[in-house]
């Protein structure tokens, strides 16, 4: 028996339509997470080659293996993607994280930061947040929640602050390969 529990993620727009799936991820249990993380009540989460849903039904395999962390009340969610030179955070500007079951969704907002393993970090998809944020009306409270949520998460990326740890990306990687997957 695995001490990890599959679970599925969704991502969907602020109109309600779904954006993405990632069909199957696993759990790190709470009694393994970092102390930082769980003080945090952290989501972890690892997949690898899993199967992703487009929402036009396209359908893929993810090629490079991920820790997710989704953090309650945190606007952002960050994807760590274990690549052959480092780790690579790619994070979404996004509603805060709702668990049902074993299904975890949020929106999003587009405003994407990605930090490369050099350390390097930029903000993308910035004309794309302007023009959803008039085609689906986001209010004054999404805007400013949104924002906030961008500056917060590049504070993080600047302090090197939890989730941004590549030891612990590592670790529960590890233990997620040596632990097994069984639901």
């Amino acid at each position: 028996m695995s001490l990890f529990t599959s679970y599925i993620i969704k991502s969907f727009k602020h109109d309600g339509h779904l954006h993405r799936m990632w069909l199957e991820n696993w759990l790190v249990p709470e009694n393994a997470l970092d102390e930082t993380h769980r003080a945090e009540s952290m989501k972890v989460l690892i997949n690898s080659q899993t199967k992703i849903v487009e929402a036009d039904g396209k359908e893929w395999v993810s090629r490079i293996p991920g820790v997710s962390f989704f953090i309650p009340k945190q606007w952002f969610n960050v994807v760590a993607l274990l690549e052959e030179n480092g780790v690579r955070y790619y994070c979404n500007v996004a509603s805060p994280p709702y668990v049902n079951g074993k299904v975890i969704t949020y929106i999003d907002y587009d405003l994407d930061v990605i930090r490369q393993s050099n350390g390097h970090v930029s903000v993308v998809d910035q004309e794309e947040y302007e023009r959803h944020k008039l085609g689906y009306h986001y209010s004054s409270i999404v805007d400013a929640k949104v924002k906030a949520g961008l500056a917060d998460l590049l504070q993080r990326i600047e302090r090197k602050a939890a989730p941004f740890q590549d030891d612990l990306v590592f670790q529960y990687y590890r233990l997620w390969k040596d632990g097994g997957t069984e639901a």
